[in-house]
C-alpha cells in the first residue's frame, strides 16, 4: 500500500514536471527552473512517504506487542489453573492416605475386640451350661421335695398368680376410678349443672292433631260442599286429614307432618273468613299459604341465626333451621331443641375454653337431618352431617354432627360437648313425652341385662330408669366380684342398650348372722 502511494506520487509529480516543462518550452526561457521544482517535488514525495511507512510500522508494532501482552496473560491464567488443581489433587491424595492409615487402624482394633468377643462368647457358653445344669438339678430336687411335677407346680402357680393379679388389677382399676371420680365428677358436675341453670326452656305440648275452631256449625256444612267436594279439594291440596264429627264448635285436622297441618289451619281460616268456599278458591288459597309458610320458614330461620350469633350460615341451611319450627321429636319441639343445645354448647364451651361460636353453631345444626325434603335411608346424625358438608360447614362442625349419636368417630372436643348438650335437652324432666308401653320395657330391659350375670339375686330400675339397684348373693359373690359385676353390668347396658342420660348402677351385697335368744 505504502509502495503503490509513492508510486502514485513520483506518476504526480513527473506528469506535473512535463506539463511544466512543456510550457516551458512554449515559453523557451523556464526549462530549467522546470527541472528544478520537479525535483523538489520529487524529494518532498519520497520524504513523506519514507515518514508515512514509519508510522505504520510503528502502529503494527504497538500491535504486536498488544496481543503478546493479552496471550501472556491466558497463559498465566491456565499455568495458575493448572497449579491449583495440582494443589487439590495433592491434598485429596494426602487425606486419601491419612484415612486409610486410620481405616488400617480401625480394622485391627475390630479384630482384636472380635478376637476377645469370641473368647468371651466361649466363657459365657460354658457358663450357660454349667448354670443349666444346676437349674435342672435344682428342679428335680423340688419335685422329690414337693411330689409335683414341673409343669404341674407351674400350672399352679399360673392360676393363683392370674387370680391375684385379676383381683390386684380390678381392685386398682376401682381405685382409679374413684380418684377419678374425686375431681373428673365434681368439676363435670359444676360444669353441666352451670349450663343447665342458665338455660330456661318450654315443655313439651306438640302432638298429631290441630283443632280449628268455628263460630258456628253452619260453616261446617260449607267446608264439606256439595257431594264433599270442597273437604276432598282441601284434603287433595293440603295432604291433611280433615275430621268433622259431632265436636261442636270445631273441626279437627290430623296429619304427622306440622308444617301441612299449618297449611291447612291457615287455608282453612282465610277460607272461612273470606266466605267464598269451592275448588278454584281452595287451590288458589292453599297455594297462596304454602308460599306464606315457606317465606315464614325463610324469616323463622334468619331471626334464629341472627339471636344466636350464628353468621355466615348457608341460605339452604338457614330454611333447614327454620323448618325445624314445624317439627317435634317426643313431643319436642326441634327448633326450640337445637336453640337450647346451641345455648347449652356454648356455655360449655365457654367454660371450658373453646371457641363457643363454633360449638353453638354445631348446636344448631345437630338435627337439621330430622327435616329432609325426601326420604333418606341414612339416620338423621349422618344426613345432618352431608349436608353440613355440601353447604360448606368446617370439618369439625360436621363431625359434631355424625358423631352426636356414635355413628362415626369423635375428632374434636366439639362432638362430645354437642352429644352431652343433647342428652341434657332430651332427657330433662318434662322435655319429651315417652309412650308408656316404651318406658315399661326399658325398664325391663335394664333389669333383664342385670339378670344375665350369675350370682345376682334381685334387679330394680328406679328413678324412671336413671338407676339399676342389683342385689347379690354374698355365698356366690365376694366384696371385689361386686365391684367388678357393677362395672360389667354398666359395660353391658353402654352397648346394647339406648337411653338418655345415664344410668347408675348400684351393686348391694350383704351378710346377716340371726339367732333368736330364748
Amino acid at each position: 500500500m505504502i509502495t503503490e502511494l509513492i508510486i502514485g506520487l513520483v506518476a504526480l509529480g513527473i506528469g506535473y514536471a512535463i506539463a511544466i516543462f512543456i510550457d516551458k518550452t512554449r515559453s523557451g526561457g523556464t526549462i530549467k527552473r522546470a527541472k528544478d521544482k520537479a525535483v523538489l517535488i520529487l524529494k518532498e514525495a519520497n520524504l513523506e512517504a519514507d515518514a508515512l511507512k514509519k508510522e505504520k510500522m510503528l502502529q503494527a508494532k504497538d500491535k504486536f506487542i498488544e496481543l503478546k501482552a493479552e496471550h501472556e496473560k491466558v497463559i498465566f491464567a491456565r499455568d495458575r489453573k493448572t497449579a491449583e488443581a495440582e494443589k487439590r489433587i495433592r491434598d485429596k491424595e494426602s487425606q486419601l492416605s491419612q484415612d486409610l492409615s486410620k481405616t488400617k487402624k480401625t480394622q485391627e482394633d475390630l479384630d482384636a475386640k472380635i478376637s476377645d468377643y469370641d473368647h468371651k462368647i466361649e466363657f459365657l457358653d460354658k457358663k450357660q451350661v454349667e448354670v443349666e445344669k444346676m437349674h435342672k438339678k435344682q428342679v428335680e430336687q423340688l419335685e422329690v421335695i414337693s411330689g409335683l411335677s414341673a409343669e404341674d407346680a407351674k400350672t399352679e402357680m399360673m392360676a393363683s398368680i392370674k387370680d391375684e393379679a385379676k383381683a390386684d388389677a380390678q381392685a386398682f382399676i376401682q381405685e382409679q376410678i374413684e380418684e377419678a371420680k374425686l375431681t373428673a365428677e365434681q368439676e363435670a358436675r359444676k360444669i353441666v349443672l352451670n349450663t343447665i341453670q342458665r338455660v330456661g326452656v318450654e315443655q313439651a305440648v306438640e302432638n298429631c292433631v290441630s283443632v280449628f275452631n268455628l263460630e258456628s256449625d253452619e260453616v261446617k256444612g260449607r267446608i264439606i260442599g256439595r257431594e264433599g267436594r270442597n273437604i276432598r279439594t282441601l284434603e287433595a291440596a293440603t295432604g291433611v286429614e280433615i275430621i268433622v264429627d259431632d265436636t261442636p264448635d270445631a273441626i279437627v285436622l290430623s296429619c304427622f307432618d306440622p308444617v301441612r297441618r299449618e297449611i291447612a289451619r291457615l287455608s282453612l281460616h282465610r277460607l272461612v273468613t273470606d266466605g267464598r268456599i269451592h275448588p278454584a278458591r281452595i287451590e288458589e288459597v292453599v297455594a297462596k299459604t304454602e308460599k306464606q309458610i315457606s317465606e315464614e320458614i325463610a324469616e323463622v330461620g334468619k331471626r334464629t341465626v341472627i339471636d344466636l350469633g350464628v353468621h355466615g350460615l348457608h341460605p339452604e341451611l338457614v330454611k333447614v333451621v327454620g323448618r325445624m319450627k314445624y317439627r317435634s321429636s317426643y313431643g319436642q319441639n326441634l327448633l326450640q331443641h337445637s336453640r337450647e343445645v346451641a345455648n347449652l354448647c356454648g356455655i360449655m364451651a365457654a367454660e371450658l375454653g373453646l371457641n363457643a361460636k363454633v360449638a353453638k353453631r354445631a348446636g344448631l345444626l345437630h338435627d337439621i337431618g330430622k327435616v329432609p325434603d325426601e326420604e333418606s335411608e341414612l339416620p338423621h346424625a349422618l344426613l345432618g352431617m352431608k349436608w353440613a358438608e355440601k353447604f360448606g360447614e368446617k370439618p369439625d362442625v360436621c363431625n359434631a354432627i355424625g358423631a352426636h349419636h356414635d355413628e362415626i368417630e369423635m375428632k374434636s372436643l366439639y362432638a362430645p360437648i354437642v352429644q352431652v348438650c343433647d342428652a341434657i335437652s332430651g332427657a330433662r324432666p318434662g322435655a319429651r313425652r315417652q309412650v308408656l308401653d316404651s318406658y315399661v320395657q326399658r325398664l325391663k330391659d335394664l333389669e333383664d341385662a342385670a339378670f344375665s350375670f350369675t350370682g345376682v339375686q334381685k334387679a330394680f330400675a328406679i328413678q324412671a330408669g336413671r338407676e339399676l339397684r342389683v342385689i347379690v348373693e354374698s355365698n356366690k359373690v365376694n366384696d371385689e366380684q361386686a365391684a367388678e359385676l357393677s362395672f360389667n353390668i354398666t359395660q353391658k347396658i353402654q352397648t346394647e342398650m339406648t337411653y338418655p342420660g345415664q344410668v347408675k348402677v348400684t351393686v348391694i351385697r350383704e351378710t346377716r348372722a340371726v339367732n333368736v335368744a330364748k
